[in-house]
């Protein structure tokens, strides 16, 4: 079992919408200036909870910077992510005035895929961004230890540079408006995502913490796949120990370290958000879905999922529903 099966077994469980909604041809100098992606992610993708912006440099140079953060130097081929949704700024050069993405945002929410031509004059960038639309479940999974900022290239082989390439080529047409286009643009935005996430994994080294760091351990992935896979099974450290291939203790300890929780616990967390996706998708009474996720009693779900979300498992689907 590899590191991609537990992404993979992640991924089909968590709701992922993808969109590229700018192509930039720009002369240096220019600059743009996003604000926190939070603060759209209700109007562009209704129904998550995180919103994920990505920047694809297809040709020159820029410089992406997050407050707080050594900036980060794009080259042809390099995508950089911003896994938690930072306000940031994408340049080259010093420009007297940043372009405020946020003005974008009416064209963006009427389905256009813009296109920005500007600049000083200079040597010139061309890129492509888009977003991804998370669902909760993300932010505690792939995203959780994920740095504000970080980039990987998709040139270094063929396996990855067909995205590119498809999308520069999906882009370059789109104003033929050629049907399906735009959909999939969507899904190669989705592509290019879990592409960056799985070659991020690939950089990690063992100090590493967080849980692509988790699903890339050898023998945490395996007891972290073997959770997902059997959320219900009333495991004990020692059963997931011995999926590992670890002692007991030392499983436990490389789990926590690497998580900064224990695998129970872990486990809990798994199988309260399996209830609060239910509760979402049907009318199920809160008996059924507590035994559904593998709870006792009705009683010990609702404890343990206001602990989780602050709310009892009626009020949370009432929420939801209204929402």
């Amino acid at each position: 079992m590899s590191e991609s099966d537990v992404l993979s077994e992640v991924l089909r469980g968590v709701r992922l919408t993808g969109a590229i909604f700018l192509r930039a041809e720009m002369s240096e100098p220019w600059g743009f200036q996003a604000p926190p992606a939070g603060d759209a992610s209700a109007l562009l993708a209704p129904g998550t909870e995180r919103i994920v912006p990505f920047h694809l440099v297809t040709e020159g140079e820029a410089t992406v910077r997050v407050p707080n953060c050594e900036p980060v130097h794009l080259q042809p081929g390099e995508v950089v992510v911003l896994p938690h949704g930072d306000a940031h700024v994408l340049a080259n050069g010093a420009p007297a005035q940043l372009v405020d993405t946020s003005a974008l945002l009416p064209a963006i929410l009427e389905g256009s895929l813009l296109t920005e031509r500007d600049g000083g004059g200079g040597p010139l960038t061309r890129f492509i961004c888009g977003y991804i639309g998370c669902d909760g479940q993300a932010e505690r999974l792939f995203l959780a230890g994920l740095p504000p900022v970080f980039k990987v290239s998709v040139r270094t082989d063929a396996s990855a540079a067909w995205i590119e390439t498809s999308i520069r080529h999906l882009v370059s047409e789109s104003e033929a408006r050629r049907p399906g286009s735009r959909a999939i643009l969507t899904k190669l935005a989705e592509a290019l995502f879990i592409e960056t996430l799985r070659r991020h994994m690939a950089q990690l080294r063992r100090e590493d913490t967080g849980w692509l760091a988790a699903a890339r351990d050898p023998a945490v992935g395996r007891a972290l796949l073997s959770m997902h896979r059997e959320p219900t099974r009333a495991w004990t450290v020692a059963e997931l120990a011995k999926r590992a291939g670890l002692s007991r203790t030392v499983f436990a300890r490389r789990f926590g370290d690497v998580l900064g929780q224990t695998p129970l616990a872990y486990l809990a967390s798994r199988r309260l958000w399996l209830g609060a996706s239910r509760l979402r998708s049907s009318d199920d009474p809160i008996i059924q879905v507590a035994l559904a996720v593998g709870y006792e009693s009705e009683a010990a779900f609702n404890r343990a999922f206001k602990r989780e979300f602050g709310l009892p498992p009626a009020r949370y689907r009432k929420r939801e529903r209204a929402a």
